[in-house]
């Protein structure tokens, strides 16, 4: 191989930053000597600290990069930054260093300082890598290691990144002659740097001779067997194993063109017991897209959570299943074009053993994670128990998140397999989306071809029929992420335990007396999946699951018909839909709903009206409607003449906490933010706290957002803002993410809403802040029943109807064709989106629609 490109570079002494760089404090810079070369790095100077945290930068960053952790350490933490040799403010020393030599130069640096305590080591970009370089051979001095989008390893099958494969024939141009590549690199910072920082960033590379590094990173990479670096590189990766009882965090963010999530999957297989967390949104240059330094040195302060232990005595998830092995009542049914396809007990039991053990045989193993993009129906019911009762984590993301939302979903979760219908598959192959495909049903040789296909649900219950059936996992193994609505930020994967999934279950049976003599109607998909778990009948009607107002009256009265329906389950979206187009319905078609004993509708707030409107056509049910979330659900419950009793209130009510479920409010305080105190006391409003056995486990790869909400310990803050009444009933006002805060204190936006719906003409309100927080002024969002084909201001006269009614000042009134609410129910209303539309518009924008 050719000498890298700045290999006659001239020698140049270690020297200082110059002033006044965004963010850098002048007194952190030293210059050091070791190993007989000067070093610039930047330190905090703390002495006597309980640990030390030791920044490597990549290329073609320097030091800066880690100024943040610096300026956000805790007292007792010291933070050293150091700059490697031929980079940033160090010495140039004329020579070309590779892998092998700037771990030993690390080493010489932290020789040379004055570190008594336990080190943590931080990296970035090849930082990581060199680093890890020096961590594997020094873990009797660690306490933890930091990786921020790095890598040590090229997978198997992968290709070296696009963008360095394209600066590689040009490194002398790109890289030295010419800035190009520091350049990329600060262009790829989400959102755009300033000016300023930008320029921080260039501030040790003003000149080609002091670029000359830059080129000699990038011809180091060791993209072949062959490089003089490749046997380096490969030595630290296998000495990863030497980690397994250090503590490490993984960083990432995910839209980095260069260290992309492939590296993040296999620092993860190597590193299994790591903590994780992906900055949705953020890129190669996460340093500064993302709170690194928050999230670090919370990581650094917070002692790691033990799983939640099971309880036991709870029976499995399959174990309905087994129970009626021999049964031939129908277990679960569901509608198509050529008419119902049904499937019984024995015959559902049968088929999730035998693909159980065919996909042990396939070589899915325990804890694998499988996705399955399947609608609900049979075929999602025989994989999903299949692979809990094989062992495997299924993977659920709801199609309505969209490709965007599902392809974020999937490299999230990173599934080792995808079961799915060809539609998914062919996205899954078009997207890029992680995992073995398998194909729900047989396809011919050019579809599998096509679609990158290894085997089928068929396939595998034929090699299952012959195989035996692996071993159960226990109680305490994983079982599923789940991923939420995406109605308040990016979907959110939501990990579980079988015994978290079980005391679920149970939590629902017990909470509606629901027993084996139950058939369910279930309008929202993953609702339907726990039928089998229950041992009752269950169905999903003819619709769009993504999109619950296509259900209509007609689709749910052939669906409590064939199956003869004593339980409903709908979003107040399918709800509305079903009264909507409840004129076609026949006496008939009536007297079928009789037998409903029983309607739920959750996910979202509901109004009475709805589910008054619901109770005509289905005379004969109690109508319930539980409250409760992807995290933890149920967690409380009330009817409609509960919500008739409680009246009219500061929000909605939605009842008493279930069975075993305890909830308690974090008061807000004048700013809008919940203090850490727990309380139950009647009209004090602050975020909702929820502690149950069936709460989730944590947040997958989200481990900052698990801490914020595992605050207290073994709670979960919902994000949701309420207050208990004097009966001891819980009344949701609203998310923490809504509140308006003005000058005199706090204004929960869902009570203002209702009182404004009351009015006639208005089908929808949404009240958002508008302005700098604490200063917040109230804007009222209407929806009438006549909606303008343009946004505009409200009337007068509807203005000040609308005031009169609020109970808060409202600084103005805008009605708009339609409001933005989540996919997933067409319930949940965008509110942060509709406040900054509002704000653009009150400030002389265009007018458009939210």
């Amino acid at each position: 191989m050719s000498p890298a490109p700045g290999a006659a570079t001239s020698p140049a002494a270690a020297s200082v930053p110059p002033d006044k760089l965004p963010g850098l404090a002048p007194a952190w810079s030293r210059l050091v000597t070791a190993g007989g070369h000067g070093f610039h790095l930047l330190d905090n100077g703390i002495k006597d600290a309980s640990v030390t945290l030791v920044c490597v930068h990549g290329n073609p960053t320097w030091s800066y990069s880690w100024r943040s952790v610096i300026s956000a350490a805790p007292p007792g933490v010291r933070v050293i930054a150091v700059d490697q040799l031929e980079m940033g403010f160090s010495e140039r020393t004329g020579t070309t260093r590779r892998l092998g030599q700037r771990v030993a130069d690390l080493g010489t640096v932290i020789d040379a300082l004055d570190i008594t305590g336990p080190i943590i080591t931080v990296g970035h970009d090849w930082g990581g890598a060199i680093s890890l370089g020096w961590a594997v051979e020094n873990v009797h001095r660690l306490a933890g290691v930091v990786l921020v989008n790095t890598a040590v390893h090229q997978p198997e099958g992968a290709r070296a990144p696009l963008l360095i494969r394209m600066v590689r024939p040009f490194i002398s141009w790109i890289c030295v002659r010419l800035p190009l590549f520091l350049w990329g690199t600060t262009v790829l910072a989400r959102p755009p740097l300033r000016k300023a920082l930008r320029n921080a960033y260039f501030a040790p590379y003003r000149t080609a001779q002091r670029r000359a590094a830059i080129g000699d990173f990038v011809a180091d990479i060791p993209l072949e067997a062959e490089h003089p670096s490749y046997d380096d590189l490969t030595a630290i990766a296998r000495g990863l194993e030497r980690l397994a009882e250090v503590p490490v965090l993984l960083l990432w963010g995910p839209e980095d063109p260069v260290f992309s999530d492939l590296y993040l999957r296999d620092l993860k297989a190597r590193l299994p017991h790591a903590d994780v967390h992906r900055f949705i949104g953020a890129g190669h240059l996460v340093v500064e897209d993302a709170d690194i330094a928050g999230t670090i040195h919370r990581w650094v302060e917070v002692d790691p959570s033990p799983p939640t232990p099971a309880p036991g005595g709870r029976s499995p998830l399959w174990a309905a299943l087994d129970a009626r092995a021999a049964d031939d009542a129908v277990a679960i049914t569901e509608a198509s074009y050529g008419g119902n396809r049904s499937m019984s007990f024995a015959e559902l039991a049968t088929a999730v053993r035998h693909v159980a053990a065919g996909m042990a045989a396939h070589g899915i193993a325990k804890g694998d994670r499988v996705a399955l993009l399947v609608p609900p129906g049979i075929d999602l019911t025989i994989a999903l128990y299949a692979c809990w009762r094989r062992g495997a984590v299924v993977v659920l993301a709801d199609a309505g998140l969209g490709p965007r939302g599902l392809t974020r979903a999937m490299a999230s979760a990173s599934p080792q397999y995808v079961i799915g219908i060809p539609r998914a598959l062919a996205a899954a192959r078009a997207l890029r989306w992680p995992g073995e495909r398998i194909s729900v049903t047989t396809l011919s040789t050019l579809h599998n071809r096509t679609l990158g296909v290894a085997t089928s649900l068929p396939a595998l219950r034929a090699i299952g029929q012959g195989s035996p059936l692996p071993d159960p996992p226990v109680d305490d193994a994983a079982a599923a992420v789940v991923f939420t609505s995406g109605s308040t930020g990016p979907a959110k994967g939501v990990a579980y335990r079988h015994h978290q999934l079980q005391a679920q279950r149970d939590a629902l049976m017990a909470a509606y007396g629901i027993t084996g003599a139950d058939r369910l109607v279930a309008a929202f998909g993953p609702f339907a999946l726990y039928g089998p778990a229950m041992g009752i009948t269950s169905m999903v009607p003819d619709m769009d699951v993504t999109s619950p107002g296509t259900l209509s009256a007609t689709a749910l009265v052939d669906a409590v018909s064939a199956i003869d329906a004593t339980l409903v389950f709908a979003s107040p979206a399918a709800l509305t839909s079903i009264a909507a187009t409840a004129d076609a319905l026949s006496s008939a078609a009536y007297q079928a709903l009789k037998g409903v004993r029983m309607l739920l509708s959750a996910g979202a707030p509901v109004h009475p009206d709805v589910l008054r409107n619901a109770r005509t056509l289905m005379p004969g049910a109690e109508a319930h409607t539980p409250y409760g979330m992807t995290e933890v659900l149920p967690v409380a419950d009330i009817t409609l003449e509960g919500i008739e009793a409680a009246g009219n209130g500061n929000g909605v009510c939605v009842g008493f906490p279930v069975a075993g479920v305890t909830v308690r409010i974090s008061p807000l305080d004048r700013g809008g933010e919940a203090s850490d105190e727990l309380t139950d006391n009647p009209g004090v409003t602050g975020e909702i706290l929820i502690r149950a056995p069936h709460m989730k486990e944590t947040y997958d790869s989200l481990w900052a957002t698990q801490q914020a909400a595992a605050t207290p310990p073994g709670w979960h803050r919902s994000g949701d803002v309420g207050h208990f009444d004097d009966q001891g009933r819980l009344w949701v006002e609203g998310r923490m993410a809504d509140i308006v805060t003005t000058a005199e204190g706090p204004v929960t936006p869902v009570g203002i809403e209702h009182a404004i719906e009351s009015l006639p003409g208005i089908a929808q309100a949404a009240v958002v802040g508008v302005g700098p927080p604490g200063t917040q002024q109230s804007v009222a969002i209407l929806r009438p029943t006549d909606p303008p084909r343009r946004p505009r201001l409200a009337s007068v006269d509807r203005t000040d109807a609308v005031r009169a009614v609020a109970g808060v000042p409202v600084a103005a009134v805008l009605e708009v064709p339609r409001v933005p609410v989540d996919r997933r129910h067409n319930a949940k209303i965008h509110r942060g989106q509709l406040a900054d539309w509002a704000e653009g518009a009150l400030a002389g924008g265009r007018m458009s629609s939210p």
